[in-house]
């Protein structure tokens, strides 16, 4: 029989091949919510008990929900892609600039760096919110009680870690617009801290349309005392970036819609606002990117469209000057 131990212990049984089991809640799926146990063995009790307290103790440092989902072979792929590959061509072009300065200054013949293949980046497909299903997204974030969260995500484009960190003084009512000036992110220990953007561009006021400000108040009235503007409807304390990643995964699955990451309401809103007239330095202002160009890059789907628009709109007026 499994001997229990205090809350957050585990427990320990004997099994019938005659060793010790040590069994222990590691983490929670993110998509599922449910327990994910692991354990230990050893010959005797005393052994597993050790063991057991090392384990769990390791395990409060671990991101265990998303570690499961690697093998060596996959987390090596994906470090390269996202890590060294754009690391490597940053080295590339470094070199491939200071060596080109010194070829014209004389000091070498050629650029070796020239004969260099730097591995190209893959532009990945940029995914959004079709307009047809923001109404079923929200509905269905609404019947969650955290319609105010998403549907300012949706009109403001905020990073998640900006979106949890923002406190009810952050807002001004009368200005209708959001002080952003902080993020929450993981620090070298896996542990959640609260710290200031890494670029200037990324501290920033943000207008919003005057609904989204109804549903701030509405939200602050569950809550008054709290100094969040969404805390936790779990722990009343800040939402971990990961927890609202999960809530957006159980809204498009409960709504029926086709998954995107939580990445996607951010681009739906730079799409929305640059494809309705909104300029493009206003946009990248809100977003909290370094330069217009940037953004210009990054949504060149949106300002494809104004393009052929304004190509329509020239063409009609030359037809009526011809």
């Amino acid at each position: 029989m499994a001997k229990k131990r205090a809350n957050g212990e585990g427990n320990i049984r004997k099994r019938k091949d005659g060793r010790w089991e040590g069994r222990y809640t590691a983490g929670y799926d993110l998509t599922t919510g449910k327990r994910i146990i692991k354990n230990v063995l050893g010959k005797t009790q005393a052994e597993v008990k050790e063991k057991l307290a090392v384990a769990m103790d390791d395990a409060k440092d671990l991101d265990v929900a998303r570690s499961d989902d690697y093998t060596v072979g996959s987390w090596l792929t994906n470090w390269y892609t996202l890590y060294a590959k754009p690391t490597v061509r940053g080295i590339h072009l470094m070199l491939h600039n200071a060596l080109d300065r010194a070829v014209k200054e004389r000091l070498i013949q050629r650029n070796p760096t020239a004969d260099c293949i730097a591995p190209k980046l893959e532009k990945k497909e940029m995914k959004f919110l079709p307009a047809e299903d923001m109404k079923a997204y929200l509905d269905e974030a609404d019947r969650r009680h955290v319609l105010p969260m998403f549907y300012l995500e949706l009109v403001s484009g905020l990073r998640k870690g900006e979106l949890v960190a923002l406190l009810w003084s952050d807002l001004d009512i009368e200005n209708q617009t959001i002080s952003v000036s902080k993020q929450a992110t993981r620090n070298e220990n896996g542990n959640i801290v609260i710290t200031r953007p890494k670029t200037e561009t990324s501290v920033r006021l943000v207008s919003i349309p005057q609904k989204a400000v109804e549903l701030l108040q509405h939200e602050h009235l569950k809550h008054p005392d709290n100094p969040y503007m969404f805390p936790s409807t779990r722990t009343g304390e800040m939402y971990y970036p990961d927890s609202i990643v999960t809530l957006h995964k159980r809204i498009l699955k409960s709504a029926r819609l086709s998954y995107i990451n939580f990445h996607a309401p951010r681009h739906t809103f730079a799409t929305a606002a640059l494809q309705n007239g909104v300029d493009v330095k206003t946009v990248s202002s809100m977003l909290g990117h370094y330069d217009a160009g940037f953004t210009l890059r990054t949504y060149t789907h949106a300002t494809r469209q104004k393009q052929e628009q304004a190509a329509e709109k020239i063409g009609n007026f030359m037809d009526k000057v011809m």
